[in-house]
């Protein structure tokens, strides 16, 4: 089988280390001008539909959020063909009303985070600038939302995602201005998935499993309770997913899946040619 033509892809994190039901059939480790990926990708066959899913932090979680090589992750899974792009990530919350447990899809991303050369395919002769006042595709986030719905989970969609560096939790001062400026839930990964997936012309939504309240509500933050929550959401999380591909509108494209159409500054003719082989996957419409 090639591995080839896969529509749907799934970046799963902390707890999230495979994906239930996905009945593979091939396993590959790309080459990307940025290194290789997190993990193998694995590819499969899940509600009739080929997936390819790749584990964020690696399958034994050996990668610091930091660590992540995330250039090279979304260029894999853009080589495959993937347009549409599933993210589940353990979150803390901010909000009282959002309880562990809980699953947000938000639709609003805030960046703390300090070290960004993993936040842009761009620059070194060719420069573009991607609309990203919605850093989320809001056709994928219904979808995802709607299915953890209809697993059974309490979900909200909306909100703001603040993306910290870590990999130390919060302290209370910095979880109460999170709060004070109107986040909802914090994380370590997902500003710079999004980010590239527009770039790369991709539509990006996440499931942001809340799994404590942060340091704000007067409680620290533990790993072992971060990792109990996440077993406690691990089934939730699997169904929803998996209603979720089921449903992905394959035969639309948003306006996530065009971002590059008036985004490119450089004249086609000032383009290095060693970065149109880099960028190929995703530049090719523009060549």
């Amino acid at each position: 089988m090639k591995a080839s033509n896969v529509a749907i892809g799934v970046l799963g994190g902390t707890g999230l280390y495979s994906m239930e039901g996905l009945a593979i059939e091939d396993e590959v480790t790309l080459d990307t001008p940025y290194g290789r990926p997190s993990d193998p990708i694995r590819i499969g066959t899940l509600e009739g539909r080929r997936v390819a899913f790749l584990a964020r932090h690696g399958r034994s979680h050996s990668l610091l959020p930091s660590e992540i090589p995330f250039r090279a992750n979304v260029h894999a899974l853009r080589q495959l063909g993937v347009r549409w792009v599933l993210s589940a990530s353990a979150v803390g919350s901010l909000r009282e009303e959002l309880p562990p447990g809980t699953f947000v899809v938000p639709l609003q991303m805030f960046d703390r985070t300090k070290q960004r050369d993993e936040h842009t395919f761009f620059g070194k002769g060719i420069v573009a600038h991607v609309s990203f006042g919605s850093p989320v595709c809001e056709v994928l986030a219904a979808v995802l939302h709607e299915a953890a719905v209809a697993a059974g989970a309490k979900a909200k969609l909306g909100g703001t995602y603040v993306n910290m560096e870590g990999p130390a939790f919060s302290t209370r001062a910095e979880s109460e201005w999170h709060r004070s400026i109107g986040c909802d839930v914090i994380g370590m990964t997902n500003l710079a998935e999004a980010k590239l997936c527009r770039e790369a012309e991709m539509s990006y939504a996440t499931l942001a499993m809340v799994t404590d309240y942060d340091a704000w509500s007067e409680e620290e933050v533990h790993v072992e309770q971060v990792v109990a929550q996440l077993h406690a959401n691990a089934k939730m999380a699997q169904k929803s997913l998996s209603i979720a591909i089921a449903r992905v509108p394959l035969e639309t494209s948003p306006k996530a899946q065009s971002a590059l159409r008036n985004a490119i500054l450089t004249p086609r003719e000032a383009w290095p040619k060693a970065r149109i082989e880099e960028l190929a996957p995703f530049l090719a419409p523009y060549l």
